[in-house]
């Protein structure tokens, strides 16, 4: 057989060897592991930057939009594409990891002390309220009367966006090319899994850093990301050697994908398959990564949370770390039950998985946090993003889970809504429905994309798929873009009784940053599901009618007992 001859008659490669391409995914994933931390690294200390720097939810939700500003109005994304096509992965890994790093160290010195009455503080507060032509569209990344800090904060979280972006379809190439003819799906998805838990990391230790001491400072949290992002820059330069060598070694120029062309715009933009994959990814997604930069906030607004004692066990840092060992034997546990063919084996790691979350969720409750409440929102999506994932390869049915992954979406935020708030006052209540919800939601999280991404070869032409994901993402940048920052216009408008009393002074910020009513944002949110939900619907239909295949396997029958063969001829 080919494989049999490539491992026995050619002088084997770095990517030959499982150590070695493991170590690279390793590399590239814990990047990304680290840019996803910094990414929400704010999200859990909402109330904290209106109470300390005076950031209303309209400041909040626009400097956290700011991400993928650049992106979009100033097509970054395409741009970061003809980069790592002229100048392949090793290049632009490094400088994706070293635009990361600029745009981080800005944003965090935005909120330090040092910035307050500084000369860029007094330039933030009297520029930049203005921008013609933006202005006249509505779409500026600033407005009159936005914070200083929260200026020079959105200024480095756009050139953060930057790096993020062009780090993303960077370790996707990377991938590619170590993992090519071999366990290419388990790599993407142990990468995807990985840079999840960095959602559940940034909810579990931002506010630790933020309250170190008793001492409330939003900058030492930024800071744990800067130094996090300091780590990823030394991967990619490990990397870039590693890849440098199998290089030399298959005497081979990095593989180029072919570019973005502007020809190829005409065959995407009339290509139905196109616009429904681009309008239920921007609305999904748009329903899902705004909503996690507000979450811990929501929470905190209708849970009833008492915090314990400081001197107490659950006040201290030592649960704080604790309960992170736990969330990790629960991704780990969870994540290795797909893989092993003992039963046993399989079952006692999944009843490990099991137990070990139940114990994380009770210490979340003892310690009354929000952000540990939430933190396990990834937890359920790392264990099932493999099953789903197999699914859809060996059974298909992708436009339905499509569908059923819409419907979990808007009960959720419908729940969120209406349900949770009636809990208020009866805190285990509360918090029960809130983790049961949250682990749905996290489930939704992983119905959709392990059938949304596998569906668009079906659907468009496979010579210019390479720029319809360009455009796709590009697409789903415009609602990243857009929703945090609308959902923090609805929460001010639709509380104007806390401006009113903040402005009187009948309410503190603390308390006022923890009294918002979330049903309206939550309700905007539950209409992108529905919009999703119809147009998954119009999918299948379209499907049917078309016999696009979305919901035939992705490996047929015959093709799975060839490559079963392959892998066995190989193993021996």
């Amino acid at each position: 057989m080919a494989n049999t001859t490539v491992t026995t008659g050619v002088k084997e490669v770095l990517s030959d060897k499982s150590w070695a391409r493991w170590t690279a995914l390793g590399l590239l994933a814990f990047a990304m592991f680290c840019s996803y931390i910094f990414m929400d690294i704010l999200s859990p200390i909402k109330d904290l930057l209106q109470s300390t720097r005076g950031w209303d939810s309209t400041a909040f939700g626009t400097m956290q939009g700011s991400e993928t500003f650049l992106n979009v109005f100033i097509f970054f994304l395409i741009f970061a594409g003809i980069i790592l096509d002229k100048m392949g992965v090793r290049f632009t890994a490094i400088l994706s990891g070293a635009v990361m790093l600029i745009g981080a160290t800005i944003n965090w010195y935005a909120l330090t002390d040092a910035f307050l009455g500084s000369s860029l503080d007094v330039w933030f507060t009297n520029h930049l309220n203005y921008i013609p032509v933006f202005d006249e569209l509505g779409i500026s990344p600033f407005y009159e009367g936005m914070p200083a800090s929260a200026k020079f904060s959105a200024v480095g979280f756009m050139i953060f966006g930057c790096g993020v972006e062009m780090a993303g379809i960077t370790v996707s190439r990377g991938i590619v090319k170590w993992f090519k003819g071999r366990e290419m799906a388990l790599a993407m998805g142990s990468e995807m899994a990985l840079a999840r838990l960095g959602v559940a990391t940034c909810m579990i230790f931002s506010p630790m850093f933020a309250e170190l001491g008793g001492d409330i400072s939003v900058s030492r949290s930024v800071a744990f990301g800067v130094v996090l992002l300091m780590i990823a820059l030394i991967m990619f330069i490990v990397y870039f050697f590693m890849d440098k060598k199998l290089d030399e070694q298959t005497h081979a120029e990095e593989e180029k994908d072919d570019p973005f062309k502007i020809s190829d715009l005409g065959k995407i933009l009339t290509s139905s398959g196109f616009w429904l994959v681009a309008l239920l990814c921007v609305l999904y997604y748009s329903a899902i990564f705004p909503f996690q930069k507000y979450a811990v906030n929501m929470l905190q607004c209708n849970l009833t949370l008492s915090p314990p004692d400081e001197t107490s066990f659950w006040a201290s840092d030592t649960v704080t770390v604790l309960q992170y060992v736990i969330m990790l034997v629960v991704a780990a546990a969870a994540f290795a039950s797909n893989f092993s063919s003992n039963k046993i084996v399989r079952y006692s790691t999944l009843a490990t998985a099991i137990v070990a979350l139940v114990g994380y969720c009770v210490m979340g409750y003892m310690r009354q946090s929000a952000a540990a409440i939430f933190a396990v929102f990834p937890l359920l999506a790392v264990g099932i993003t493999p099953i789903l994932g197999k699914f859809v390869d060996y059974k298909g049915k992708a436009a339905t889970m499509l569908v059923l992954g819409s419907l979990l979406l808007i009960a959720c935020h419908l729940t969120f809504a209406f349900i949770l708030p009636l809990f208020k006052g009866n805190d285990l209540a509360g918090v029960l429905v809130a983790y049961i919800t949250i682990l749905v939601l996290g489930a939704s999280f992983s119905l959709v994309p392990a059938s949304l991404w596998p569906s668009v070869p079906k659907l468009v032409d496979a010579k210019i798929i390479g720029s319809a994901y360009a455009l796709i993402f590009w697409i789903q940048n415009i609602g990243l873009w857009l929703f945090p920052l609308l959902i923090g216009k609805v929460l001010d408008n639709t509380n104007p009784q806390i401006t009113e009393a903040l402005a009187n002074g009948t309410m503190s910020p603390e308390t006022a940053a923890v009294s918002y009513n979330y049903t309206w944002p939550l309700v905007m949110l539950a209409c992108l599901g529905v919009a999703a939900l119809i147009l998954g619907l119009v999918l299948k239909v379209i499907n049917r009618k078309k016999h696009l295949g979305l919901e035939d396997p992705n490996i047929k029958a015959d093709s799975a007992e060839v490559l079963e063969s392959e892998i066995a001829t190989v193993e021996e």
